[in-house]
């Protein structure tokens, strides 16, 4: 009989459990906490009080593996936004016109997301669940790991052995440390911190404005060369919406409730902090700061047969770019085409190590190359930008004259459109990115007023509310 024991009942947790399922006799999760009935808080998840999103790649995976989730979540509440043509964007060099891409994206809480999938994943009741247990550590040696070591909340210890060992603990996860204590080697971990940091309230949605309004992103664009505040807002489930507001080390997004609400009065469009004033909001304004890219090298390792580490205590990337749920799906994917083809074998799992990191790194590549000019302008007093630059003197001025003009053509191209919203989405291609346009044919830019315009619910709220005519049609949206 084969057995294996995965750390960690999250997000990434059960999906390996449940892939699990498919290849070996009995699995068990062992989880720190207990599980809600419904969706609700779970404890040692301070990030679920902030916007959580699956992207194209990540939900089709999700449907790959689970199928008939995604309908289940969006019968739910959740709500599936096309990118951009469902949602207003208004990036560091202007809004986005509506256009179909195929690039989406599906927002609710992480307490919906999570109790829908656990639900899925657990209902045939191939996985066992050992709720409120700790890890001690790992038991076997350098060459092999054989079981875990447990304690339950009386805190009496007990060894669970087991096959194959998969660590999906996290972002703090020991795994490194486990491995040292039974004669491993050390692992390597890469950190890219920006410093950004979040603040985010719920809200009631007015009357009208609950179903139908698109995803709005405000990005940050600095001014006299300080660094400036981004948004999201996002409708959830139940009527509600989710606003985040993002800042740098140094400006970083107010926790106090007048502080929240001037803040998001100073951003580039007013478009937030109105839709906000016309809404309930539900709670206090939650602070996050846990935000820095970190990737632990396991791969280069001489790993233990039937050990593997995946989801966030592999690679995590900042939040901001919506990717941790989504890699964790395409995390798991993997992880079953490997054992589908190779065998649940103990000896197997090195090897399927290297597999699920290569899943990770796009994500870690465009997350960290965005954060490292984050971090680097922050650091010089260069202005805070989304694109890439260069160092210094002319070759800095003569990167940002090269990123507005990709930019600009981005916004005006539909082709470029496409390629960067389903890059950013994780969906891969092979194909070639056109050039830039010379800027002959680029659109002029939208106003507010015209970007609203885009969305039949939000222009009607929008220029009543405001007592404005509305914009005579005669741009392309």
């Amino acid at each position: 009989m084969t057995k294996a024991v995965v750390l960690g009942g999250g997000f990434a947790g059960v999906l390996v459990a449940k892939v699990l399922s498919r290849h070996v006799d009995e699995v068990t999760v062992v989880e720190g906490g207990r599980y809600p009935a419904g969706p609700g808080i779970r404890t040692g998840l301070p990030q679920a009080f902030h916007s959580h999103v699956l992207v194209t790649a990540g939900a089709e995976a999700l449907d790959s593996l689970l199928p008939g989730t995604l309908e289940a979540l969006l019968a739910r509440g959740a709500h599936r936004r096309g990118l951009p043509d469902g949602a207003l964007i208004l990036s560091a060099d202007g809004w986005f016109r509506r256009h179909e891409t195929g690039a989406f994206m599906v927002s609710c809480t992480r307490w919906l997301m999570d109790h829908v999938i656990r639900q899925r994943a657990l209902a045939d009741g191939a996985v066992t669940v050992r709720e409120r247990t700790r890890v001690l550590g790992l038991v076997g040696d350098a060459s092999r790991v054989t079981g875990v070591r447990v304690a339950g909340e009386d805190g009496s210890g007990e060894t669970l052995r087991a096959d194959l060992v998969v660590d999906a603990t996290g972002r703090r996860s020991r795994a490194g440390r486990w491995l040292t204590e039974i004669g491993g080697p050390g692992v390597e971990e890469e950190v890219v911190d920006p410093g950004l940091a979040y603040s985010t309230r719920i809200y009631r949605a007015p009357p009208g404005l609950a179903t139908d309004l698109p995803a709005i992103m405000v990005h940050p664009r600095p001014s006299s060369g300080r660094p400036g505040y981004g948004a999201t807002l996002f409708p959830v489930e139940g009527g509600r919406w989710i606003f985040t507001l993002t800042g740098t080390r140094a400006a970083r997004p107010p926790v106090d409730e007048p502080g929240f609400t001037d803040c998001a009065r100073s951003l580039r469009s007013p478009i937030a902090a109105e839709l906000l004033a016309a809404a309930e909001p539900l709670g206090g304004v939650r602070p996050f700061r846990a935000t820095a890219n970190r990737r632990r090298y396991f791969e280069r390792l001489p790993l233990p047969d039937g050990f593997l580490v995946i989801g966030d205590a592999l690679t995590a990337v900042n939040p901001v770019y919506s990717h941790g749920m989504s890699v964790a799906l395409l995390g798991a994917v993997r992880l079953d085409r490997e054992l589908a083809e190779h065998g649940a074998r103990p000896s197997v799992l090195p090897a399927v190590q290297a597999a699920v990191a290569e899943v990770a790194g796009e994500s870690w590549r465009m997350a960290t190359e965005q954060d490292r000019v984050r971090a680097f302008a922050e650091g010089s007093g260069s202005a805070e930008g989304s694109g890439s630059g260069s160092a210094g003197g002319s070759g800095a001025a003569a990167g940002q004259r090269m990123r507005a003009r990709v930019s600009q053509a981005v916004l005006s191209s539909p082709v470029l459109m496409t390629r960067l919203f389903r890059a950013q989405t994780l969906v891969p291609s092979r194909e070639a990115l056109p050039r830039p346009s010379d800027g002959r044919s680029v659109a002029p830019p939208l106003d507010t007023d015209e970007a609203v315009a885009q969305f039949p619910g939000l222009r009607d709220w929008w220029f009543s509310e405001r007592g404005l005519q509305q914009p005579t049609p005669g741009r392309e949206p």
